[in-house]
């Protein structure tokens, strides 16, 4: 099978761009006019990685991320970020049965499918931490005793725009494990008119079922490990993430796993738009929501301002042509 450009596209890359493209449609039901934004997840989880939303309240950032939860099926769960939340309010703990004279472990939120941890900021930087290690080894450790949690496993976290009352900005190390951030923004007056008729919504979750489950998923992200990038693109990447450490208001640019979070989003990217090679549009389209988080200027300039300068580092590194 060949696309319009006659590039070949296998079979195993339309069924996973139909898996993307189900979860897209589905989500896009529920929060209207974000379908941009829709994709960027839905890259994040493909990518196997996690998603940070970040805007003020109200505009569908905890929507998105429940609509996304019911759409690929398995199970989810749920942290409420708050001042008081405490690491085994997220992990689970060690209890000691008296009537066995063992000890049992209960499982915490964490342990399922897609875990949503609304308003992230609002919980302290221990409560926050005890992320860390699920997020980038997919277990936690409790008592000494590692427990591995299910596959796939994917967190999608809101926040709540740096310096609001009662919030903790995530530390670097915290912020660097989320692959992308994306902002939600404001509708389109369309979209809003048509949320105030009563379309889309709370209402319309609470009547959203799963349109793939997790063997979809796990079968599409091993879709985008396979997609081709070529050493013109791979270059690409590089000059971009190269162009940020030499940025004269950056104290630091992009790290190494940066680039490669970068080319991982790009690929599921691709994948979602029915191609099994990555290309340089590809890597553009994600790189602001990919990198702005994880530069040296976040904490001095906000993230609004980093995203601009990514942005605009974007026109100054030339891409390569076919």
């Amino acid at each position: 099978m060949t696309d319009n450009g006659g590039m070949t596209r296998t079979a195993s890359t339309v069924a996973a761009a139909a898996v993307a493209g189900a979860i897209v449609d589905n989500v896009a039901s529920v929060v209207l006019g974000k379908r941009q934004e829709i994709v960027l997840v839905a890259a994040g989880l493909l990518a196997g990685g996690h998603v940070l939303l970040e805007d003020v309240p109200g505009v569908g950032k905890t929507l998105l991320a429940k609509s996304l939860a019911r759409s690929i099926g398995g199970t989810s769960g749920r942290v409420q970020g708050t001042a008081d939340l405490m690491p085994a309010d997220i992990t689970g703990v060690t209890v000691y049965d008296r009537a066995r004279g063992e000890w049992d472990f209960h499982p915490g939120p964490i342990f399922h499918n897609v875990v949503l941890v609304d308003e992230i900021n609002r919980a302290t930087p221990r409560a926050q931490s005890a992320l860390l290690e699920a997020m980038a080894e997919d277990q936690v450790t409790v008592d000494g005793t590692a427990h591995p949690l299910p596959t796939p496993f994917f967190v999608i976290a809101t926040q709540n725009p740096y310096g609001d009352v009662g919030t903790f900005p995530l530390v670097e190390g915290q912020s660097d494990r989320f692959a992308l951030v994306v902002t939600m923004g404001l509708p389109g007056r369309e979209a809003e008119r048509a949320v105030l008729r009563g379309e889309g919504g709370p209402p319309a979750l609470d009547q959203l079922g799963p349109v793939v489950d997790g063997g979809d998923v796990l079968t599409a992200m091993a879709e985008v490990d396979a997609t081709y990038l070529s050493p013109a693109v791979a270059d690409y990447v590089l000059d971009i993430v190269e162009a940020t450490r030499a940025h004269p208001d950056l104290d630091h640019g992009a790290s190494p796993r940066a680039a490669r979070t970068l080319v991982q989003v790009a690929k599921a990217y691709a994948v979602i738009g029915g191609r099994d090679f990555v290309a340089p549009d590809d890597v553009k389209a994600v790189s602001v929501p990919v990198l702005a988080h994880r530069l040296g200027a976040v904490a001095r300039r906000g993230t609004d301002a980093t995203r601009r300068l990514v942005a605009d580092l974007l026109d100054t590194v030339p891409a390569p042509t076919a």
